[in-house]
């Protein structure tokens, strides 16, 4: 989920102040990414810039109040109606476990058990935290978090019962320096 969507989101229902965009953003991800109120304007500015909302005039208590405009209500509708892209594989947890298990002289087992041990207790805190949730929105975030930990035990497992055929081997660096340059083409 990217701010700069979010905050087109909301300013589709309604023009808002940054601090109050903020509170919206906030509330309504259940407070489980919270962002700095400079960070809202930034991104503001930049989808002025980008024709995305404009600055309206001021409140009665001085707050600059933003507008979505044509092109941000076509942004948000999009972002609304269309598959969030996933980054697969491409996470913290992947790179370090397999830089793990293929480096020389680090103790992979260890860090295994280590990540395993972490993720078994986001898995019960999570689980705790969604059972005691009546708020059906935070609860649906919590889900999430439930979820996303449990698979993060299952594939910590996976990796344990597989480690010893993944990396038989761990490899040293290869120290043949890359050539520079773009690749020589074939010659037909």
């Amino acid at each position: 989920m990217t701010i700069k969507h979010s905050l087109l989101a909301i300013l589709a229902q309604s023009p808002c102040y940054g601090n109050q965009l903020r509170t919206e953003f906030e509330r309504r991800t259940a407070r489980i990414w919270p962002v700095n109120v400079g960070q809202i304007y930034n991104t503001l500015e930049r989808l002025e810039r980008d024709g995305y909302v404009t600055r309206g005039a001021t409140d009665e208590r001085g707050h600059v109040m933003w507008h979505i405009t044509d092109a941000g209500r076509r942004e948000a509708d999009s972002w609304l109606t269309s598959a969030t892209p996933r980054a697969d594989a491409r996470d913290d947890l992947t790179a370090k476990i397999s830089l793990a298990i293929s480096l020389p002289g680090v103790d992979a087992d260890a860090l295994l058990a280590t990540e395993l041990r972490a993720a078994t207790t986001r898995l019960s805190e999570a689980t705790r935290v969604h059972a005691q949730e009546d708020n059906p929105l935070s609860a649906l975030v919590h889900l999430a978090a439930v979820h996303r930990a449990n698979a993060d035990v299952q594939w910590l497992q996976a990796v344990q019962a597989a480690a010893m055929t993944v990396a038989a081997e761990p490899s040293a660096v290869d120290m043949q320096r890359p050539r520079r340059g773009r690749p020589k083409k074939a010659v037909a």
